[in-house]
């Protein structure tokens, strides 16, 4: 019995590591943005997830991730404990989630995203998911 238990937690204590079983278990960010892009008549072209961590040194949100929203259950939902939002979507067989304490819906006519690029070049974010990023070189 004891072995058996002993089994149980360490499968279990693995699901959250960056290395972890189907590389993934829960990302952290600083910040989740929901982003409406407008076209110039006002209508919604499409939805985003945007995924910023803060950085000291530039006194901004930096962007490390971004994904389109293709259906409402990849809508951010609001957790109380601990308190602030989380996203969560299957992609490649894995289930990906990623939490903030932080949360905005922008509705706009520019892309943050690309503008984030200014301050950070996208080949130089941070990744997600480093064992994804990798198996794809």
């Amino acid at each position: 019995m004891t072995t058996l238990f002993s089994l149980c937690v360490l499968a279990v204590s693995g699901l959250n590591t960056p290395d972890g079983p189907a590389d993934q278990g829960t990302v952290r960010v600083d910040l989740i943005e929901l982003n409406h892009f407008l076209d110039d008549e006002g209508r919604e072209v499409f939805r985003q997830l945007i995924f910023y961590d803060w950085s000291p040194e530039q006194q901004r949100f930096l962007v490390r991730g971004w994904r389109l929203v293709k259906s409402p259950e990849q809508l951010p939902k609001q957790t109380w404990k601990p308190r602030g939002h989380h996203v969560s979507w299957r992609e490649n067989g894995s289930l990906r989630r990623v939490e903030s304490g932080q949360y905005q819906e922008t509705w706009t006519q520019r892309d943050p995203e690309k503008e984030n690029r200014r301050w950070l070049p996208e080949d130089q974010r941070i990744p997600l998911w480093q064992a994804a990023t990798a198996a794809r070189r």
